[in-house]
């Protein structure tokens, strides 16, 4: 098994995107790209820590034949879930135990005696546990994001409140403001398109052109469109 995901339990769809597990057969340089999400991992069998939201690329280095375990917050619900801003952890591997103290040790310590199986069960147990709820504005306003053409200002009008507080709200509740938001939507959407032609592709995400696609690309994941997109697959988010 390399890296599978699975649906969210029922009644945490609103806050999980997903439970994953992944296994390397060999030693991995995992590169990981912005996608909204905080997770919370058991990492490679050793240590239990979150995941912030990224706003570039990251490596992560797996050893083979450990067993990661994670689940993955929808947009929105990390500062809920944290019981702090978002903003303090965003693009950094941050052990558990430094924002939860006693808690996060203690599940660190059924994690490492568990088995895969019952290491997702008590990764959900611990979603369920703290009521994490996303904030409704910020959920509103990812969902607008993945539209092409949405500019930052439109999506405050829509959501009734000014570019002031739609950012504050989404540097708690994500971790970024929603420009860096509405950039990884943009490359969401250039990974799920099929169309051969870079340029196309490029306009139908929602680049104001192919040289506009390279820079976000190559921001966002440190690698040139060819390259991300030879691989590239959507993750749930």
């Amino acid at each position: 098994m390399a890296y599978r995901e699975y649906r969210p339990p029922p009644g945490l769809e609103p806050v999980v995107a997903c439970l994953w597990e992944n296994a390397p057969a060999t030693d991995r340089a995992q590169r990981v790209v912005p996608d909204g999400c905080v997770d919370l991992i058991w990492l490679a069998d050793r240590e239990l820590v979150i995941a912030g939201a990224d706003t570039g690329p990251r490596i992560v280095h797996l050893p083979a034949g450990t067993l990661s375990s994670g689940i993955r917050l929808r947009p929105g619900a990390a500062g809920g879930f944290l019981g702090l801003p978002a903003s303090e952890v965003r693009n950094r591997h941050v052990e558990a135990a430094h924002v939860w103290d006693d808690e996060a040790t203690r599940l660190a310590d059924a994690l490492a005696g568990a088995t895969p199986g019952r290491r997702l069960e008590l990764l959900t147990a611990t979603v369920a546990r703290r009521h994490a709820a996303p904030d409704p504005l910020v959920a509103g306003a990812a969902r607008r994001f993945a539209a092409p053409g949405t500019r930052v200002a439109d999506v405050a009008a829509a959501l009734g409140v000014s570019e002031r507080q739609l950012h504050r709200r989404t540097l708690e509740a994500i971790g970024y403001g929603p420009k860096v938001l509405a950039r990884v939507a943009r490359l969401r959407r250039l990974v799920a398109l099929a169309e051969e032609s870079l340029a196309l592709r490029a306009l139908e995400a929602g680049y104001a052109s192919q040289a506009h696609m390279t820079d976000e690309v190559r921001r966002l994941t440190g690698l040139t469109p060819v390259r991300f997109l030879e691989d590239a697959g959507l993750t749930a988010a």
